[in-house]
């Protein structure tokens, strides 16, 4: 009996240095497949860099055939010119995937600190330190940016776990808030 198994693709989008992690879920249970970092600062330019962006997503997607892809996104932020630069690179990661119709699922960053460590201000150590017990991996050594790619791809495991319909919630307090008269 042939059993199947959900490869999981998460990035950490970057111009610099980009993260990814691969996951893979096999009767509920998910374990690393792969995870690294994909430095982009010697490139040069912003278009080159986009480049080598779209260039070893393609790759990896082509090597491991996910079958959902999850992206930390950022929603928001102070320096626009950043923003503008992070936007494009997310749309680059991603569109090897879009190309394929792997479904993208996007995350914010506190969104994944918080279903993976239970803490929406984890520093980028504590998800590390979290994912390395959740996945029974060691990841001392392993790029911070990369965990946060794997971060991303955990995430978005345990929300798939959610029944459709079900809200999800970033606290206990955020759960009594929304469900007045459930909780006494």
């Amino acid at each position: 009996m042939n059993k199947k198994s959900k490869i999981i693709l998460g990035i950490d989008p970057g111009t610099i240095v980009l993260g990814y992690g691969l996951i893979e879920v096999m009767d509920k249970t998910p374990r690393m497949l792969a995870m690294g970092v994909i430095k982009l600062g010697k490139l040069g330019s912003m278009h080159r860099r986009l480049a080598g962006i779209y260039e070893r997503m393609d790759s990896i997607i082509k090597e491991f055939s996910p079958d959902e892809v999850a992206l930390e996104a950022q929603f928001f932020g102070k320096d626009v010119q950043a923003m503008l630069k992070l936007g494009r690179a997310q749309g680059v990661a991603m569109t090897p995937a879009v190309l394929r119709e792997i479904p993208v699922f996007e995350y914010a960053p506190r969104k994944i600190k918080v279903v993976v460590t239970g803490n929406g201000d984890a520093s980028k150590e504590q998800v590390s330190m979290m994912l390395g017990k959740i996945l029974k991996v060691d990841l001392k050594n392993e790029p911070l940016d990369a965990s946060d790619g794997l971060a991303a791809a955990l995430c978005h495991y345990y929300q798939s776990l959610l029944p459709n319909g079900e809200k999800s919630y970033s606290s206990w307090g955020d759960f009594v808030k929304k469900n007045p008269g459930r909780v006494k």
